[in-house]
Order: structure tokens, then sequence, then C-alpha cells
């Protein structure tokens, strides 16, 4: 029997919603042992002086627990 555990991941990036989903399942990944899945449950833009300055994603992180 598999069980799994989901936690909750904020990431950030200059760049885009895009490369903070990457940088935050790579981290994931790096401190996390079989991560299985992700999926995104909000975004949102930080804005200075009438500019976006970083793009944040919040996402939940699915992995499998160790026997």
């Amino acid at each position: 029997m598999t069980v799994a555990r989901v936690t909750e991941i904020t990431a950030s990036s200059t760049k885009s919603f895009e490369d903070a989903l990457t940088v935050g399942v790579a981290r994931a990944c790096k401190t996390l042992n079989r991560v299985e899945g992700a999926w995104i449950q909000d975004q949102k833009v930080v804005i200075k002086n009438n500019k976006i300055v970083e793009y944040r994603v919040n996402m939940k992180v699915t992995f499998i627990l160790e026997e």
C-alpha cells in the first residue's frame, strides 16, 4: 500500500510564473524524496512603481512516504 503526503510550497521568480513553478518543483525535488506531482493553487504578482517585479506561485506538491 502506498501512502502519499501533500505539502504546500510558495516559489517566486523575477522572470515568469513558469520560472517560479520550475524553481519550486526543483527545490521540492531536492528536499523531498519520491515527488509524484504538483498543482498550482494560486498565482500572484508583486507590483512596484507600476511594474511587475516578481511572480509567485503557491503550489501543492505530492510525494510518497517511505515505508
